[in-house]
């Protein structure tokens, strides 16, 4: 087995043990009051299970559906920062409706309910997933 087989094989693990913990998370704060909060959890499921297809079948067809959902996770996470960044705003805005500029910035970003920048995780894993998939060739 060459170094970049290895090296593969540790990004894959890596990446299937941040879907799943990030699934378990999500499931355990109870993160499905609604349409958009099931997507992150929609696509932990549909990574996994790709992810898995590619382990199983190797294959440049099974690559690029792993970068396909790569680039989902990678969408989402930026929607969903956008996501909990207005829901903070709103929030701070209402408990405060003085509060601009960097003041309003600061209070957004410590706020621990929901967490502006937690969904950064997505993109984390996306960008993990197409370093595991760089230069990909069928063996």
């Amino acid at each position: 087995m060459t170094t970049l087989q290895v090296v593969r094989r540790f990004l894959l693990a890596i990446l299937a043990i941040g879907m799943a913990g990030t699934a378990v998370e999500l499931l355990l704060l109870k993160h499905d009051e609604g349409l958009t909060q099931l997507i992150p959890l929609v696509l932990m499921g549909l990574g996994l299970v790709t992810i898995a297809w590619h382990a199983v079948r190797p294959g440049s067809v099974s690559a690029r559906a792993v970068r396909g959902v790569m680039l989902a996770f990678v969408t989402a996470g930026v929607a969903g920062i956008y996501l909990h960044y207005r829901a903070n705003v709103e929030f701070q805005l209402e408990t405060d409706p003085s509060l601009r500029g960097g003041p309003l910035l600061w209070k957004v970003l410590e706020a621990k309910v929901p967490p502006a920048l937690a969904p950064g995780v997505m993109v984390q894993l996306g960008l993990l997933g197409f370093a595991y998939t760089y230069r990909y060739k069928e063996r």
